[in-house]
């Protein structure tokens, strides 16, 4: 495996990356609930079912029926939202609430692929308005996500671009097809089954803390699969405020599956002996 890791001559590869529960341990779009409270968008009956239905997506992750519910509810919640002010809003808390559920594997992975000279793409079932400030700090090259129809300033509710499952393949060769990608030789990560046609679109297809069917489906095709331990301690965070490529981007990496394989091997190590 160490000849996929070092760039190979012209053609280009990217990594892409699902956000929730493999970059980090939770829902993006949840975890806001309580700023968007704070700044009066949502009600604190509407924070409660927040705070449930993250509980029951980090238990048992989200499968087909689960994420259209999830759709309809957050098209159904964010109704009215002005645009601007939920940009504000995910600005001012963005470190504080996202940086804590980071997962350093995860980090240590896109600062490889910078290293081997591979665009690094968040692909997220999550909105935009959420995604893309996460994409910048962690130095991610390109996000696709969720977008809102927009009408005077103010969600409507309706959805133009839902980034989930096999719109997420849809979306990736798209964007293989304007980048010049080569999906072959580029790389995968995704914790749900729900994103099957994201992980069967590429040459190297990773499951990340994998819900079972995924699980299942990785040992069936003899996909690799990572285990990222908790996310780094708050004491930590300001490891992640800005994350930039390497200056080096030639740079030869071994293989990816022993060397994401030992990060999270060092982690639990670590966490063991704290």
């Amino acid at each position: 495996m160490l000849d996929h890791m070092a760039p190979s001559g012209t053609a280009r590869a990217a990594a892409f990356f699902d956000l929730d529960k493999t970059i980090i341990a939770r829902s993006s779009t949840l975890a806001f609930s309580r700023p968007f409270y704070a700044g009066g968008l949502i009600n604190r009956r509407t924070v409660l079912r927040s705070a449930y239905a993250q509980f029951v997506y980090l238990l048992g992750g989200a499968d087909h029926d689960q994420m259209e519910r999830m759709r309809e509810y957050l098209s159904a919640m964010c109704t009215g939202w002005d645009v601007e002010t939920v940009k504000a809003i995910v600005a001012d808390t963005l470190h504080h609430i996202v940086t804590p559920m980071i997962h350093e594997e995860a980090v240590e992975l896109i600062e490889h692929h910078h290293a081997a000279g591979r665009d690094v793409v968040i692909v997220s079932s999550s909105g935009a308005e959420v995604v893309e400030p996460i994409g910048a700090m962690l130095g991610a090259d390109r996000v696709i996500a969720t977008r809102m129809v927009v009408a005077d300033g103010k969600y409507t509710g309706e959805i133009e671009d839902y980034a989930y499952g096999p719109h997420k393949a849809t979306a990736i060769l798209a964007l293989a097809e304007t980048e010049g990608y080569d999906l072959a030789k580029s790389y995968a990560y995704s914790d749900s089954v729900t994103d099957e046609p994201m992980l069967a679109a590429v040459g190297h297809p990773f499951a990340v803390n994998p819900d079972k069917a995924l699980r299942r489906l990785a040992l069936a095709r003899n996909w690799p699969v990572l285990d990222f331990t908790e996310p780094v301690g708050l004491a930590e965070r300001n490891r992640f405020r800005e994350v930039r490529r390497p200056a080096v981007a030639t740079v030869a990496v071994g293989g990816l599956a022993a060397w994401a394989l030992f990060l999270a091997a060092r982690r639990r190590a670590r966490t063991a002996d704290s």
